[in-house]
């Protein structure tokens, strides 16, 4: 499948916000030419680096699905557009910065806003999932919050147990886990150490005890086993992650 590539300026309360845009197009195909299609939207939340070259691969393949897949700059309050932190130990620092200093209520709005967006996007037919990876698995799950999600998952989503993402580290995002109404992924690495066993626990309990409907994956995997670099990179369970959240958003999209 061919897919097109676009770039959008979302207004949010603290500026305007770029979100590349990811999408099938089959206008070169006689069968397939169907100009008034439209198709459910993906909102892909990235690492604290922001769009690097793994997450840009890992939208391609989402939209190779069939979806049209947004990738937000999350830290656009602090960065000019356009900004990737490195793979290293100064985008390392830098990103964690960025995520302790942003408040939640600007996380949520952009989230939000996110969402409202790619609904009356043209060629996106109102159906609207979450997918994310490290922080962006947290911030997938704030986007769960909101009932226009239908399909959440999750991957080894950081601070989502501690509840230290944000400005003050008061996320509330396990306390408000019944406000979830679309169905969960939720997967992670058993050597990672941002989501050790014990902040796991915490993770399933909170789910199960609101009744949320999700299903749950361990993998003897590290963190950001799913980033397609790096000795971390681990193929075989990525491909078998990739397939379970194909499964999710094509049962609820």
């Amino acid at each position: 499948m061919i897919i097109k590539d676009s770039k959008i300026e979302i207004t949010t309360a603290t500026g305007l916000m770029r979100t590349y845009l990811y999408s099938p197009d089959e206008s070169g195909r006689p069968d397939r030419k169907r100009p008034d299609r439209k198709r459910p939207g993906l909102i892909l939340y990235s690492e604290i680096f922001q769009q690097t070259l793994p997450v840009k691969r890992l939208a391609l393949q989402f939209a190779s699905m069939g979806y049209i897949v947004a990738v937000p700059e999350v830290y656009h309050s602090h960065e000019l557009p356009g900004c990737v932190l490195g793979y290293d130990e100064a985008g390392k620092n830098r990103g964690n910065e960025l995520k302790k200093i942003i408040a939640m209520a600007e996380f949520d709005a952009d989230i939000l806003a996110t969402v409202e967006t790619l609904q009356t996007y043209p060629a996106c037919n109102g159906k609207i999932g979450a997918v994310g990876i490290c922080l962006g698995g947290h911030l997938a799950y704030r986007a769960a919050l909101l009932p226009q999600i239908l399909a959440t998952a999750c991957f080894y989503p950081t601070d989502l147990h501690s509840g230290t993402l944000g400005k003050g580290d008061h996320a509330d995002s396990l306390a408000r886990a019944k406000d979830i109404e679309g169905e969960m992924l939720m997967v992670f690495g058993k050597q990672d150490p941002h989501v050790p066993l014990d902040g796991r626990q915490t993770i399933y309990k909170a789910l199960e005890t609101a009744g949320v409907w999700f299903t749950w994956h361990e993998f003897n995997a590290a963190h950001a086993f799913l980033r397609d670099e790096g000795e971390r990179y681990d193929p075989a369970v990525g491909k078998l992650c990739i397939s379970l959240a194909s499964d999710l958003f094509q049962r609820n999209l």
